[in-house]
This record gives C-alpha cells, structure tokens and sequence, in this order.
C-alpha cells in the first residue's frame, strides 16, 4: 500500500462512506468516490486495488467493530445494560451504512471475502471485565466466553436493525438483557460449573 496524505485519505473514506448511506455499494463507484473526494482514480488506486479493498477499510476505520466501553454498575444486569445500549448506539449512528451494506456482504462473496481477511481483531476487554465482576461479586459460577456473550448482542442488535428496525429504545434494552443476555449468560455459567 502506497502512503497517502492523511486529509486526503481522510477525504476519500469519508466520500465513501456518504455514498454507501446514500447510494449503496453496488450503485457506487470509485469514478463517483474520486468526484465526491476531488480526487483522482489513480489516487485512489495507488491506496486501494479496488473498491471491495476501499468498502473494507471504511468498515474498519468507521464501525466500531469492538465492544462498546462499559461502566461498573455494581451487577450484573446493570454491567449487560450498559454495554448493550453502548452497542445499540454506535449501530444506529451507523444505520444508513450498516444498511447499504448488510444485503451486499450476503450477495457480494468478493466483498465478504475481503472483509473477512481484513478484518482486525476485536477488543472485547469490557466484556470479559464484565463477567469477572460478576464473577467476584457471585452472580456467576464460573466463566464465559465473553466473544460468545457479545455474539449474541450482537445478533439481537443486528436482527432489530434488519428486520424491525430503529429505535433502540429503553424497552428494547431492558427486554434483550432481562429475556435473553442474563438469562443465557447465567445458564452458561451453571453448564460451565456443572
């Protein structure tokens, strides 16, 4: 990868990720990103092999792939709470992103490929920090895997977003952590002790 100055990197991720909230990634173009960016193709290539490469590196850079910061709330639930609503946040300021794209990643293999290769690892510390709380204050018996707790967050949030969408309302949050995170992460505990 060829460097880049930082504004003008800065710029073309920025035209990419507008045309992605307003076009979509099939309708957009790197002729449409270079205009938007004023930039040139040729800049733009010397950065990116192609527009999967440059969709990916904004996924990257702009949605926060990792666990939202989480408070210590003093249980359990409260910890789940905050990291939830944390979660549901940064997902809905992305709305119109995550939107264009969730269709496109199951019927652009070249694009889900190159995702997946490029995707950094996650920080889920929080998460994990959550339940040794829990852990020490003897709300759980044992350990879970904290990339499994947020999977699942993850794919209530996703489902909200998808399929009912928008807002991730009070009512919502309460009834994904009372009805399904403390619930699943307590039976997973006591399967982990028994």
């Amino acid at each position: 990868m060829a460097p880049l100055d930082p504004d003008r990197a800065r710029a073309i991720l920025d035209a990419t990720m507008e045309l992605l909230s307003e076009v979509g990634y099939d309708r957009m173009s790197v002729d449409q990103i270079a205009k938007r960016a004023k930039a040139s193709k040729a800049t733009i290539y010397r950065r990116w092999a192609g527009k999967p490469e440059l969709v990916v590196d904004v996924i990257c850079r702009r949605l926060d792939m990792d666990a939202p910061p989480g408070e210590d709330t003093g249980s359990l639930r409260g910890d789940l709470v905050s990291i939830f609503r944390g979660l549901c946040e940064t997902v809905e300021r992305k709305h119109a992103m995550v939107i264009g794209l969730s269709s496109t990643l199951v019927s652009n293999q070249e694009l889900a490929r190159t995702l997946r290769a490029h995707m950094p690892a996650r920080n889920l510390g929080d998460v994990g920090a959550l339940v040794e709380r829990a852990r020490a204050r003897g709300e759980l018996s044992a350990a879970v895997d904290p990339v499994r707790l947020f999977g699942v967050a993850e794919a209530l949030v996703w489902h909200r977003m998808i399929f009912i969408g928008p807002p991730f309302d009070a009512e919502f949050v309460a009834g994904s952590v009372d009805g399904v995170l403390v619930p699943l992460v307590t039976a997973w505990s006591a399967e982990a002790v028994g």
